[in-house]
């Protein structure tokens, strides 16, 4: 029975594959939507992943799929069978998913409401209202953030990488488009039938956009991501932000503590967000483009980076020396200052820049504190800036050595 059930399963995919395999070879829509209906009912949001996966890795190029993939939505439009669960989550106040959901309807209002794509570009107030409408609708970026930077890696540690793929393609082009028509807009020899056109093609590209969001991602997070996902969610969402407004209602404040449940392999550390064996912790600390110092809360010399490039020597001697003999008679004073100003919590921070051997050295002093705030320790970190305030128009491309 369970061999007969795969083979069922394979034979959908396949005959899945074969209609949007006729899209990308000319077929019509309405040819596709026709075979479509011939040979399913319906089709979860399952299929649907796996079946732009497995053309992606047979060798159909991301773009390619991507270009199609609101074609794709389409033919599918009314027979997705497993978006129902959505409903539960849109009742749970502050949620991610109701959060999401609510900002989806927020955006659309928006373009009902503050952008007219028919609009005729001859006088001052109408421009700038477009404008502001076009201004606002730019502030979608952090929506897709928070789907790309929290929703995405969930997916994909189930392996489920091609919706995730396909989506973030689109929504750097509905983002790239909105500042180019805001680009345009702010010309004085705009042409209006042109950007009307771009406008109106868009904001389609946003409305596919909400429909695939609501009808395809939200049923696949639903069915992979657990309780403990979901808090890590909510936790991180405030540092993206959100579309306009912040939600007025949050969701699980008081199970935040739950995040903290993180596997961790025997002999790693721990951090706040994540975990890292030794080596890996010692390496990575190696490879940072700086030289960092820390000074415990008594002023004894802790630790130093051993990068490949130094600029002030340290040599491994200064650990557990007193950070008031590692310096010149003459300089001594400036750093018991600023490390009284650090714990008395006066600062938090103090910068210095000087010149020297040809190099522009920032070197700044960071207080160290717990939680609680109690001082723990400084940190100086040190650095020849000069590369980059050396640095002029734009590199895209990766270097070839």
């Amino acid at each position: 029975m369970s061999e007969w059930i795969n083979n069922e399963g394979l034979k959908r995919q396949e005959r899945l594959k074969n209609i949007i395999k006729g899209l990308h070879e000319g077929k019509s829509i309405e040819d596709a939507k026709k075979d479509f209906k011939a040979h399913f009912e319906d089709v979860t949001t399952k299929e649907i992943s796996e079946m732009e996966q497995s053309l992606i890795k047979e060798g159909m190029a991301i773009e390619e799929v991507q270009r199609l993939c609101d074609v794709h939505a389409s033919v599918f439009d009314g027979a997705i069978s497993d978006i129902h669960p959505v409903k539960d989550h849109t009742k749970i106040p502050g949620h991610p998913v109701q959060v999401f959901l609510a900002e989806n309807d927020r955006i659309e209002q928006l373009i009902v409401e503050e952008i007219d794509p028919n609009i005729q570009l001859s006088g001052k107030t109408a421009d700038l209202m477009l404008r502001v409408g076009l201004d606002r609708l730019l502030e979608i970026h952090k929506h897709y953030a928070r789907k790309e930077y929290l929703f995405f890696p969930n997916l994909e540690k189930k392996g489920i990488t091609a919706p995730p793929k396909v989506m973030w393609a689109v929504d750097d082009e509905i983002r790239t488009e909105i500042k180019h028509i805001l680009k345009d807009l702010g010309t004085p020899d705009v042409n209006s039938d042109e950007i009307r056109n771009k406008i109106k093609l868009t904001l389609q590209k946003v409305r596919d956009m909400i429909f695939k969001e609501k009808n395809i991602l939200m049923p696949l997070l639903l069915e992979n991501m657990s309780f403990f996902d979901w808090i890590i969610v909510d936790s991180s969402s405030d540092e993206i932000g959100y579309f306009l407004d912040k939600p007025k209602e949050s969701w699980k404040k008081g199970e935040k503590n739950e995040e903290e449940k993180v596997e961790v392999k025997a002999g790693e550390v721990t951090f706040d967000t994540g975990s890292l064996s030794f080596e890996e912790a010692n390496q990575m600390m190696n490879a940072l483009p700086f030289d960092m110092t820390f000074v415990d809360k008594d002023g004894y010399v802790k630790y130093f980076t051993q990068g490949i490039e130094r600029i002030f020597e340290r040599p491994k001697t200064i650990i557990g020396r007193h950070v008031t003999m590692c310096h010149p008679p003459a300089s001594v004073h400036v750093v018991e200052e600023i490390i009284e100003s650090f714990k008395s919590g006066r600062k938090n921070h103090e910068d210095f820049w000087i010149q020297m051997k040809g190099m522009f050295v920032l070197i700044r002093y960071f207080a160290v504190r717990s939680k609680t705030g109690e001082y723990l320790g400084t940190l100086e970190v040190t650095q020849n800036v000069k590369p980059i305030r050396d640095l002029e128009g734009e590199k895209r491309l990766v270097s070839k050595e």
